[in-house]
């Protein structure tokens, strides 16, 4: 391996996120990919004649994963430009009306979604999980600098819509990702063929979990604000048959939705023991603060999550239910709102935690060699003595830190 081609950077800290962080530590890196990580002096030794790359008083770590965002959504950001002063559905309608005024797809849309998806790049996102119903998602997967996984979002629940939703499954591409919307607006013998397929297939399947209280509700007894709002709509045919008791989990697991590929997003709403029958099926959970925060959805069982092994990743949602869309803003926030847990934690979610959730931690996630070098340089100040300290800054301050893309 010629020294020449293999370039070493240097920073104050590096955070391999899956072991300590190193003080005075460095990467190895050639054509895009890590060789080694470790102490800067020890990477000279092992590649003399390396180029060597300083970043004084920085923090190199892994790209930041976001592994849920709407992007076809971009344009309606006016929905969460002021508190909101309805229950979820009402929230709901609203999207749905300003969509119908501004357009589904179009110029709007597509430069709005384009913004965003730049927007999370340029904060540190190297792999982003997009959910859609139009193709603005697979349209922009081509040109993100970093790796955009594009999901087609099924809905329908009244039984009319099913055999036009099985139908087109049916043509889609082996290739092309797709999920389905929620348990209060997919259809059960769809969400269960779409699990089929991504079994099949290998992809992941990410569905919202649990996220308003109100879908317990409409799945144990078939009644409250989810039902009216879809019994309004028109889309409540009766076919819907209520479990009589348990919740979103438990109706996941009588359908046979749950395995080690399966991301619920949200996932606020589980009590312990669907907690436990996630963590025994090894099924991944993504936490969007900034969303639950703006929806007043909920707060959910992180510390119940980690004590059962879980690593949940972290979202940002969309501009429609997110003022800011930013996935250092999620880790301040799940950290002001859980004190409890720690920030290695929380900055381990926001890295690891979504790459495993996406299927795509073999690559990216950590410092490690064999990974892809996709690095931030982040910016420390001076009292930054310990791991501690580091951490925390990360998760508290690092939004505000002008970091920089490295190997791009």
């Amino acid at each position: 391996m010629a020294p020449d081609s293999i370039r070493i950077h240097s920073a104050a800290w590096v955070v391999p996120v899956d072991g300590a962080p190193i003080r005075n530590g460095g990467v190895a890196e050639k054509d895009g990919m890590l060789l080694e990580v470790g102490e800067t002096a020890r990477l000279g030794r092992q590649y003399p004649g390396a180029t060597v790359n300083e970043h004084r008083r920085m923090a190199l770590t892994p790209a930041l994963v976001n592994a849920h965002i709407h992007l076809e959504l971009s344009h309606l950001a006016a929905l969460a430009a002021s508190p909101l002063d309805t229950a979820f559905t009402g929230w709901i309608n609203r999207l749905l009306q300003l969509r119908d005024r501004l357009g589904a797809t179009g110029e709007l849309a597509e430069q709005a979604a384009r913004r965003i998806a730049e927007n999370q790049y340029r904060s540190g996102i190297g792999l982003l999980a997009d959910i859609g119903n139009t193709g603005i998602g697979r349209s922009l997967a081509a040109s993100f600098p970093g790796q955009l996984l594009p999901f087609a979002e099924y809905l329908g629940l009244a039984e009319r819509s099913l055999a036009k939703n099985m139908q087109r499954l049916a043509q889609e591409d082996d290739a092309a990702l797709c999920s389905g919307h929620a348990p209060y607006s997919t259809h059960p013998r769809l969400l269960r063929r779409l699990k089929e397929r991504a079994r099949t297939l290998g992809h992941v399947f990410p569905i919202h979990t649990a996220e308003p209280a109100a879908e317990g509700e409409m799945i144990r007894e078939g009644r409250g604000e989810m039902v009216e709002f879809i019994r309004q709509r028109g889309f409540w045919d009766g076919s819907f048959v209520p479990r009589g008791s348990g919740g979103t989990i438990h109706y996941f697991r009588d359908l046979g939705l749950l395995d080690s590929r399966t991301l619920c997003i949200h996932a606020i709403h589980v009590t312990d023991e669907e907690i436990r029958i996630m963590a025994g099926e090894g099924v991944k959970v993504c936490l969007c603060p900034g969303s639950n925060q703006f929806l007043r959805t909920g707060t959910p069982p992180v510390r119940a999550y980690l004590d059962h092994g879980m690593l949940p990743a972290l979202g940002t949602d969309s501009s429609a239910s997110n003022p800011r869309l930013s996935l250092w803003r999620e880790m301040r926030l799940l950290a002001m709102a859980h004190p409890a847990v720690q920030a290695a934690e929380i900055f381990r979610m926001a890295t690891l935690g979504g790459a495993q959730a996406l299927g795509m931690d073999r690559h990216l996630g950590t410092l490690a060699a064999g990974k892809k070098a996709d690095l931030l340089a982040v910016p420390l100040p001076e009292d930054v003595e310990n791991e501690e300290q580091l951490y925390r800054f990360l998760v508290e301050h690092g939004e505000q830190a002008e970091l920089d893309r490295i190997l791009q």
